[in-house]
């Protein structure tokens, strides 16, 4: 088996690890079903992309256990949890890193199915971006559902601008963690001579 290529660097192939992917996976289609009849639109989407985001790899591989990393599947799920919560800084901070790692996901299930080819680099730069979309998108979603199905949202464009904010910040840390990431999978690849398959 040769090297790893760029698009493989956030799937696994354990048994454990399969395990607790999946029942991540189940977890977020019930959420989708769940926020669908609450009327949680912005939610049911975000929860339908981290899903199929996560069945992307073991489809490919035609592999069960070739998954998502768990740990990395829960930190984009976060702000599914954390969105009933008082939107603080703290917890608006957790969220954008949660939409910025799975931003990082949808890269690679782009790469993993498409003939997209994005540097590392560019991939960053696109992860802060979609944080901010996703920001974006939230904002307007949750404007939405507190103007026509009750809730809350910001009261004053301050607070607007502080949601938004965080989210740069969120995601320009995420990038740049991503960024070393990469610099160690690509110093790990150079290091690491390719195996030669033996001929029968």
């Amino acid at each position: 088996m040769g090297q790893e290529r760029p698009e493989e660097w956030f799937v696994t192939d354990t048994r454990a690890n399969a395990v607790l992917t999946w029942a991540l996976t189940g977890a977020l289609s019930v959420t989708v079903i769940t926020h669908l009849f609450a009327g949680r639109f912005v939610g049911a989407a975000f929860a339908a992309v981290a899903m199929a985001v996560a069945v992307v790899p073991p489809l490919i591989a035609r592999s069960w256990t070739h998954t998502l990393p768990w740990p990395l599947l829960t930190i984009a799920s976060l702000p599914l949890a954390l969105a009933p919560l008082q939107p603080t800084l703290r917890v608006q901070f957790v969220v954008g890193i949660g939409v910025a790692a799975l931003g990082m996901l949808v890269v690679s299930a782009l790469q993993l199915t498409t003939t997209l080819r994005m540097t590392p680099a560019f991939a960053v730069v696109f992860v802060v971006i979609a944080t901010l979309a996703v920001a974006g998108f939230w904002a307007v979603g949750s404007a939405f559902a507190a103007a026509y199905l009750g809730g809350t949202f910001a009261e004053t464009n301050d607070e607007l601008m502080q949601t938004f904010s965080v989210a740069l910040i969120a995601g320009l840390a995420s990038g740049l963690v991503f960024w070393q990431y990469f610099r160690w999978q690509l110093r790990r690849a150079h290091a690491t001579p390719p195996q030669e398959v033996e001929s029968t």
